[in-house]
C-alpha cells in the first residue's frame, strides 16, 4: 500500500484554507457520515461547503455512494464540521491518510466526534435497519493511525461512556430502538464469505464493517470524545447467506437514516456546553 506522508505543516495548510475561506469558523462537533447516511445535511444550517479536492492536501473519496464535501454549519444550535463522505483503507489509503480530516477538525476546535457507518449484522437478535451504538471495536486492518505518535494513549475506552449514556437516553425519550455492541472492521472492499462471517461471530462481534476504527482511534488519542453509531444494512448469517446488493444496502440505510438523524440531533442538543 502506498502511503502519502502528510505532516503537521500539511494539516496547518488545510486548516488555513478552511478557516480563511470561512472567516474563522470554529466548530465544537465533528460528524463523519457513512454509506447512505448523508440525509443529515438537510437539517444543517449550512454556512460553508468545500469540495475535498479543493482543500490543500485533503484526500479524495473514490466510493460511488460517498460525496466529497466538507460542510461547516450549525445543527441543534451548535457549530459543527461535517464530512459528507469518508475515506477507506481499501481505497489504498493508509490509516494516516484516512484520519487526516480528523487532524484538521481538531484544529478547527472540535471537542466531540460523532462517526457513523453502515455494517452487516451478525448478532441473531439484530434486524435490518437497526441502529447500534459502538461500545467497543476490533481492528482487523492490522494497521493504526498512531504510528507517528511517540506515545499513544490507551485504546481501552475509545468510545466515550458519557456520550453513550446521552445517546441511550435520547433514544429512549424518542422511541428509537437502539442496540449496543461490538463492531469489527475488516479490510474490504469485498463483503465477507460464509467462513469469514463465522469467524467474526466467534470473536463475539455483533456487526462487521470496513471503516470507522481509524478515525475513532485517532480522535480518542487526540482527546476528542467520540461516539460511534452503526446502521445494520444487511445480515451476515452464514447458513442463510444471500448475495449483497448495493441498492438493497442503500435502501436499508435510507429506512434507518431518519432515526439516525433524529438521534444525532438529540445527542448534540444534550452535549455539555
Amino acid at each position: 500500500m502506498r502511503t502519502v506522508i502528510r505532516t503537521d505543516d500539511h494539516v496547518q495548510k488545510s486548516f488555513d484554507f478552511v478557516t480563511k475561506s470561512s472567516g474563522g469558523f470554529e466548530a465544537e462537533i465533528g460528524i463523519i457520515l457513512g454509506t447512505g447516511l448523508g440525509g443529515l445535511v438537510k437539517d444543517i444550517d449550512e454556512k460553508f461547503r468545500f469540495d475535498y479536492k479543493d482543500i490543500p492536501y485533503f484526500p479524495v473519496s473514490t466510493v460511488e455512494s460517498h460525496h466529497g464535501s466538507l460542510i461547516l454549519g450549525r445543527i441543534s444550535g451548535r457549530n459543527a464540521v461535517i464530512m459528507q463522505g469518508r475515506f477507506h483503507y481499501y481505497e489504498n489509503y493508509s490509516h494516516e491518510e484516512v484520519t487526516y480530516p480528523v487532524r484538521v477538525m481538531k484544529r478547527l476546535g472540535i471537542k466531540y466526534l460523532l462517526v457513523s457507518n453502515a455494517c452487516g449484522g451478525l448478532n441473531p437478535v439484530y434486524k435490518k435497519a437497526d441502529l447500534m451504538i459502538m461500545r467497543d471495536h476490533m481492528n482487523f486492518h492490522f494497521d493504526t493511525p498512531l504510528k507517528s505518535f511517540q506515545r499513544a494513549s490507551s485504546n481501552r475506552c475509545i468510545y466515550d461512556r458519557g456520550l453513550i449514556s446521552i445517546a441511550e437516553k435520547a433514544a429512549l425519550n424518542n422511541g428509537i430502538r437502539l442496540r449496543k455492541g461490538v463492531y469489527l472492521s475488516l479490510h474490504g472492499p469485498a463483503l465477507e464469505t460464509r467462513s469469514e462471517y463465522r469467524m467474526v461471530r466467534k470473536f463475539r462481534a455483533d456487526v462487521v464493517g470496513m471503516s470507522t476504527i481509524p478515525e475513532a482511534t485517532l480522535a480518542s488519542n487526540l482527546g476528542i470524545k467520540t461516539l460511534g453509531l452503526s446502521i445494520v444494512t444487511d445480515m451476515g448469517f452464514p447458513d442463510n447467506l444471500k448475495p449483497a446488493v448495493l441498492s438493497e444496502i442503500l435502501e436499508s440505510a435510507s429506512i434507518a437514516e431518519p432515526k439516525l438523524t433524529l438521534l444525532t440531533e438529540k445527542v448534540i442538543e444534550n452535549l455539555p456546553v
